[in-house]
């Protein structure tokens, strides 16, 4: 007898979750029994055989509504995540929620305040980045001690590149109403994730922050920010939708010595006697400690990575049969890292952590209350949001 399979039901049909279709029916635990979206025209990215066993529906309320979806993966605009999440639980859902949790620090409080009341339910967020097996490497690493007691971070990730005309192919891309911020509501909160996940949360953000510097938007491609840890590290943190090539590269410096990634690949400058050590008992002016040149082997993480590998672990977790890689709680911190680094450079202060939830949200509403910018629409079919909010 073939073993039940998990049912999924895709919210939201956009590039993303159009893809989620297929990252889904890929997976032999998993069945699409469902795709939902306020654009009918969406379910046309359907093929023939797609559209004769799948459900296509229109009103988010009859999807959740069906006693054949077990999880509803949510791939919609940022605002609504946290509404469709909570209904989607209401009825019984588990959920499957797209980067961000929210927009901001208030919005994800309300949702993890409806998803205690729901600890039967699998709750999960799509941080495809824990599963790639550098990120699990690195994690592994600094949690060994192999790198002593951490001293700074450097994260330089500008290999973001969009051009105008990906801002204008969405009217709720790139504006305070419609997304909420850009290269860190956007591309960023999987490297914020990371960040909080391989470091935990910082005491201080300071932050720079430049709106719409390389593209007629309204919300910011550049960042430069300072963070301060309790226990005396720091860090910097760079971020851009306007360097081409860009680079994304990681370094941690540590008492052991100095660990880089890049493309994949982690480098290991170690010292053979500890920095702080050395420089105590050391009768050399000029000397440092030798070190070696290593290179950390990576090992593949299993079968499947990315956005694949969080569908079949929460396919599993339904099943009982393994444990959340990205629980829906641990969004917030990425979430209040990127709030902190748009408060901070927004209004020219330091912000300590916790971040005041209020005090970001009353910000974000008069930035949309006097918003006077306009988008460009040079996609005929792009969903407005007002109307998808009107849909539950």
């Amino acid at each position: 007898m073939e073993a039940k399979k998990v049912r999924f039901a895709v919210v939201g049909v956009g590039s993303m979750g159009f893809a989620h279709v297929g990252n889904i029916q890929r997976n032999k635990d998993c069945e699409l029994v469902a795709v939902c979206d306020i654009d009918s025209k969406m379910f046309d990215k359907l093929s023939s055989e797609q559209k004769q066993n799948v459900k296509c529906y229109t009103d988010p309320a009859e999807c959740f509504a069906d006693p054949q979806v077990d999880v509803v993966l949510i791939a919609t605009p940022h605002y609504f995540h946290v509404d469709l999440a909570i209904s989607a639980m209401q009825q019984g859902k588990h959920v499957l929620v797209e980067k961000p949790i929210a927009v901001h620090k208030k919005d994800a409080e309300r949702l993890l305040d409806e998803a205690a009341k729901h600890p039967d339910l699998v709750k999960s967020l799509m941080f495809n980045q824990r599963t790639l097996p550098a990120h699990i490497k690195v994690k592994q690493l600094i949690e060994s001690g192999e790198l002593g007691q951490l001293r700074r971070i450097n994260w330089i990730v500008t290999d973001w590149f969009r051009t105008q005309f990906y801002y204008d192919c969405g009217d709720w891309r790139a504006s305070w109403r419609g997304e909420g911020g850009g290269v860190l509501l956007n591309q960023c909160p999987h490297q914020l994730d990371l960040l909080q996940w391989f470091f935990g949360m910082p005491s201080k953000v300071r932050c720079a922050v430049k709106l719409g510097k390389y593209h007629d938007i309204e919300v910011e491609d550049e960042i430069n920010a300072y963070l301060e840890y309790a226990d005396g590290k720091s860090a910097n943190f760079i971020s851009s939708t306007g360097e081409a090539p860009g680079i994304n590269r990681l370094e941690v410096v540590g008492e052991r010595g100095l660990l880089t990634l890049e493309n994949g690949k982690i480098t290991f400058k170690r010292n053979e006697m500890e920095t702080s050590e050395y420089n105590r008992t050391s009768k050399e002016r000029f000397s440092a400690p030798e070190c070696w040149d290593c290179t950390i082997p990576v090992k593949a993480a299993g079968a499947v990575v990315g956005h694949e590998a969080i569908i079949a672990n929460v396919a599993q977790c339904v099943m009982k049969k393994a444990e959340l890689i990205a629980p829906l709680e641990e969004g917030i911190r990425g979430l209040e890292l990127g709030n902190a680094m748009l408060y901070s450079g927004l209004n020219d202060v330091t912000v300590e952590l916790p971040l005041d939830a209020d005090a970001y949200a009353n910000m974000l509403q008069k930035l949309i209350d006097t918003s006077r910018w306009v988008p460009k629409k040079v996609n005929a079919g792009a969903v407005d949001d007002s109307e998808f909010a009107k849909s539950f």
